[in-house]
């Protein structure tokens, strides 16, 4: 019997790279023209994958709408392969929500020209997440093809199975040699009968579990292979125990399944850098655009779908069609290179200016959705502030907004007349400018108009605002519950969980009044040199480390009874650039500040980094945290769950120290999470949450220190002979980044929690998603109804002054709260924030319910659920999603 080579005409199409995506939709328009014609023409060329991204054909048929009939004629056959994705999406970077709704969009369109390929098709990621098996499931997709992050050190064959975190298990079919492989069929007649014997061909064959094998043809931005078909001819003349034929990704996996293969398995995440690079510290590239994928994406999914569905239950219009655009503005930058920002810095510009359309189109659409309710609600207030709550619980806090108030003395006060304290942070009298400014619609209207208006920034200090809805409250200008924010002479900051003072070498003792642990040492800012390009972080061959531990910072204590602040500012003296690294001097003063705040009856602590970054080259800085607790491992969350990782590769290690020259990348444990890191004991643990870059290790002669990265500089796309990743470059060497070296004032912010027991018993990940799921507060007065905020028509009050959906007890993770994509009702997404143990989750809802089903990520029935009120949901095991459609009752 022959072996049977599958030769897949493709093409892997980076919408940008070291190019911009006008240039890449310019030779896309080109190249797509010829695809077309050849799979019409019969001739042979039988199948052509489009990336399975379904963004290729938004991008053509923008400018191309006349070939919508042909290419819908070429999917239907068969012959043109598209989807299940939007764009291949980085797995490693990126939330599940967006990983989620890029496949749910990806589907979609492709299911409007014919069908989609089933096949969870990730060419060129740099990595595979743990989560992707459910998350493939869960699509009904079994069967994954994919190139980096597995070697043969994991497995023998390239044929496997793959058992996720929460125990879904995939068929793997993994591109041995890298997508382009087929790409190099030689023309020459001469070389088309012994290439095959050749390296890398001649591999094939060993690692495969069956006589079949396969060869993409196509490479990066490629044309198609107009004489592939004629290629193919020759070469079954020129083998005569090879049966080559052009096919596609699905017939090669089931010729491979028709042979009933005893398959390995592996399993969790796959960031193995042997055969081929996953760039392992590519999660701090470009920090300023990481810190902005990092705030908007958690934006979209904890405040702007949660609010749209609040105002969707109480009538108001769901704007499909703008969540679609901000979605996929997200789903651009979520390419694995845009994310990954290996990209030129013009690319970059335009990977910034998307990030900047979706913010704003979201920002503003929130904004016209809370006034909408706030302006309905009878309450016949001068001044309102509304305080929505997109958490499935009821939450107390205190809470940041900005208010343009007549006074810089009242009382915010509830329906029942309770006052609230407040401290207002900062102000400004903007009268001029707001009352400059009239009512347009109606000048003769009478309403109350200031004789003062203050912008002023508070923090208020609110109670049990009810789950997933909303409280009104309002101003007393004839009342005080204002506490005043004085500067203090002493050097420590406390409230009910934490004391926390400067010592005598200049960092931060936190002393935990739950444990009466001391915690010495903490927050010490590191900065060391960055020898590495936009793909690697690696350190100098020759570096010096700073540390602001040497420093004595300058202390500034305000403090009021709701919250308190403790500025330390340093000035560091560093070097320049890499040259002076290395010639061991110091001659640039870099001014840093770390900010840390504590707020009453909370147990997080935030703290606010800046640096004056304008005049250092090639650096990186991060903050550590010594737990005091030796650690093996470390835990983090990933998409929908929580990952254990080992803080040393051991075994990967060992296999590099034995063959280095056999390795693309040096197995380093810089690794990234979702929203927090932490390490922890039986007794108590030490959690990270960054807000910006999210990428940390672990450190220390014990491995008990968390090093979070704060931000890294660079000046090359590429660079060759790295320490961390020895040989060629990676990207083009020729192309400078000098953007990339952030001369800028920069800040980065994250948060960290310091509790008793582990992880599960204390609802770790359960306290961290509420925390980051922020009271949105939105103040209403007739004053405001102008140019600040667009004058519109008072309407109808109808509402009432606190409403509440649903709630949900235990302790469950809530990912999103959404309108589903083709039915009237709501999508609500739980997962498993426990590490190996089960959750339960019991939903309440305050409507009756017409339709409640269990669904799949596709949306569709999996199981009826009786539509009552009262939900208990089946039980969640380890970092397992779960999925419900409700429909409410009109």
């Amino acid at each position: 019997m022959k072996k049977k080579v599958h030769v897949v005409p493709h093409s892997h199409w980076d919408r940008e790279w070291y190019f911009t995506t006008s240039r890449s939709k310019i030779y896309l328009m080109n190249n797509f023209q010829k695809v077309l014609s050849l799979l019409e023409e019969n001739n042979g060329y039988n199948y052509y994958v489009l990336d399975g991204q379904a963004s290729l054909l938004d991008d053509y048929l923008s400018w191309k709408p006349e070939d919508k009939e042909r290419i819908g004629e070429l999917v239907k056959d068969g012959k043109l392969i598209v989807g299940p994705w939007y764009t291949q999406t980085d797995q490693m970077l990126i939330s599940g929500e967006s990983i989620v709704r890029n496949m749910q969009y990806g589907m979609e369109i492709s299911d409007k020209f014919g069908k989609y390929m089933n096949i969870g098709y990730v060419p060129d990621s740099f990595g595979q997440s743990a989560a992707m098996p459910q998350i493939y499931k869960e699509f009904g997709i079994e069967d994954t093809l994919f190139w980096r992050g597995v070697s043969d050190d994991d497995v023998k064959h390239t044929e496997y199975t793959w058992k996720g975190e929460d125990g879904s298990c995939v068929n793997v079919y993994q591109i041995p040699s890298g997508y382009y492989i087929g790409g190099e069929i030689p023309e020459d007649p001469k070389h088309l009968s012994n290439f095959l014997l050749e390296e890398p061909f001649n591999k094939l064959w060993s690692r495969s579990t069956t006589k079949n094998v396969l060869l993409p043809n196509g490479f990066d931005q490629a044309p198609p292979r107009e004489n592939l078909p004629e290629l193919i001819t020759h070469m079954n003349h020129n083998y005569e125990d090879l049966e080559f034929e052009v096919s596609n990704f699905q017939n090669y996996i089931d010729s491979v399944k028709s042979h009933h293969p005893e398959l390995e398995q592996i399993s969790g995440e796959l960031l193995n850098g042997k055969l081929m690079r996953i760039h392992k510290s590519i999660f701090s590239s470009r920090s300023d655009l990481k810190a902005l994928n990092t705030k908007i994406q958690s934006y979209l999914v904890n405040t702007l779908e949660p609010i749209l569905s609040i105002s969707y239950s109480l009538g108001f219009e769901y704007p499909t069609e703008v969540i679609k655009e901000i979605w996929k503005l997200m789903f651009e930058n979520a390419a694995h290179d845009s994310i990954g920002s290996c990209v030129s810095d013009t690319t970059n510009e335009d990977v910034y200016f998307r990030y900047k359309r979706a913010n704003d189109l979201a920002e503003n659409l929130v904004e016209l959705k809370l006034r909408e309710i706030s302006t309905r609600i009878d309450n016949q207030e001068d001044i309102t502030i509304t305080a929505f709550n997109t958490t499935s619980s009821s939450k107390s806090g205190i809470f940041e907004t900005s208010l343009y108030v007549p006074s810089l003395d009242f009382s915010i006060k509830d329906s029942e007349g309770k006052p609230y304290d407040f401290t207002i942070l900062r102000y400004e009298d903007q009268t001029h400018y707001i009352l400059g400014q009239g009512n347009i619609l109606d000048p003769s209207k009478k309403y109350y108009k200031p004789q003062t208006v203050y912008k002023v920034d508070i923090a208020c200090e609110l109670e049990n605002v009810p789950s997933f809805g909303y409280q009104q409250f309002h101003i007393d200008l004839h009342a005080s519950s204002l506490k005043k924010l004085t500067k203090s002479s002493d050097s420590f900051i406390e409230n009910e969980f934490y004391k926390i003072e400067l010592n005598n070498s200049n960092t931060i003792d936190i002393l935990d009044k739950k444990t009466n642990f001391v915690y010495k040492n903490q927050a010490v800012i590191e900065e060391n040199g960055d020898d590495g390009d936009s793909f690697n972080y690696s350190p100098p061959k020759k570096d010096q480390v700073i540390r602001s531990s040497d420093f004595t910072p300058k202390v500034k204590v305000s403090t009021s009874s709701i919250m308190s602040m403790i500025k330390l500012e340093y000035k560091l003296l560093v070097p320049k650039n890499l040259e002076e690294r290395k010639a061991g001097k110091v001659s640039v003063s870099l001014p840093v500040t770390l900010r840390v705040t504590l707020k009453k009856n909370t147990p997080f602590i935030d703290f606010k980094f800046t640096v004056n970054n304008q005049n250092i080259d090639s650096h990186r800085m991060c903050v550590l945290f010594d737990s005091k607790i030796p650690s093996n491992f470390s835990f983090a969350d990933q998409q929908f769950g929580v990952i254990k990782r080992p803080v040393i590769r051991e075994k990967e290690l060992k296999l590099w120290k034995t063959n280095p020259e056999s390795w693309n990348e040096v197995p380093i444990s810089i690794e990234t999470c979702q929203s927090f890191v932490s390490l922890e004991n039986d007794d108590r643990g030490v959690a990270l949450i960054p807000r910006g870059v999210r990428e940390y290790e672990i450190v220390g002669e014990s491995y008990n220190t968390i090093r979070l990265t704060l931000f890294r500089s660079y000046g090359f796309m590429g660079k060759e002979d790295l320490l961390y990743r020895p040989g060629r470059a990676s990207g083009e060497t020729v192309i400078s980044t000098p953007d990339a070296q952030l001369h800028k004032e920069l800040t980065f912010d994250f948060s960290a929690i310091y509790y008793q027991g582990n992880l599960s018993t204390y609802h770790l990940s359960h306290k961290v998603n509420e925390y980051l799921k922020d009271i949105n507060l939105y103040q209403e007065a007739e004053y405001l109804n102008t140019r600040l905020k667009f004058t519109q028509t008072s309407p109808s009050k109808s509402l009432p002054l606190v409403y509440s959906l649903f709630n949900a007890q235990d302790n469950g993770v809530l990912s999103i709260v959404k309108k589903a994509e083709s039915r009237p009702g709501f999508i609500i997404r739980f997962y498993n924030g426990k590490y190996k143990q089960n959750d339960k989750i019991r939903l309440f809802f305050n409507k009756d319910i017409k339709v409640a089903e269990l669904v799949n990520l596709k949306e569709e029935k999996k199981i009826s659920l009786n539509p009552t009120t009262e939900l208990q949901l089946p039980d969640l095991d380890h970092a397992k999603l779960l999925t419900v459609y409700i429909e409410l009752k009109k």
